[in-house]
């Protein structure tokens, strides 16, 4: 019998406290470690026309074309990046189809790998900005391009 009832827990947490930060996630970079800032819909259509305010589409051309928000630049293509605005000081709004989506989410942590500071996540997506009765605009295709 041990001596103390509670020796066998004690033993138990002095031999795995010692490997606790092994445990815990490591950021060799600060910038690895940054997410996009969250933004509801709300906020987001407050900010619709808004100067130095750009939303930003990944979704497929077929998405695109069912609908999208006002002004906003297609980006599902190869060299994307270029399509961002020169200001690293601009703010920039991500999205893609919906909550499931991780696309956008995806692109706003590259862009600010790239230098951007003012990233936004929409995780509702067009979806739930569609359903909401928010404005959208449609046209032939995903033809936006943005003129620095």
């Amino acid at each position: 019998m041990l001596r103390h009832p509670h020796f066998a827990l004690y033993l138990t947490l002095s031999l795995l406290f010692p490997l606790a930060p092994l445990a815990a996630p490591s950021h060799s970079n600060i910038q690895d470690a940054q997410e996009p800032t969250p933004i509801s819909m709300r906020a987001a259509e407050a900010l619709l026309g808004q100067p130095n305010v750009y939303f930003l589409d990944v979704n497929t051309p077929e998405i695109w074309q069912q609908g999208r928000i006002p002004g906003a630049i297609y980006i599902n293509r190869e060299h994307w990046q270029s399509l961002l605005p020169r200001d690293r000081q601009a703010t920039l709004i991500f999205y893609c189809a919906n909550k499931l989506c991780l696309a956008s989410h995806d692109a706003a942590k590259m862009a600010m790998a790239l230098g951007y500071r003012h990233v936004f996540h929409l995780a509702d997506g067009i979806f739930g900005w569609i359903t909401s009765g928010r404005p959208t605009e449609k046209d032939e295709g995903p033809a936006s391009t943005l003129t620095h």
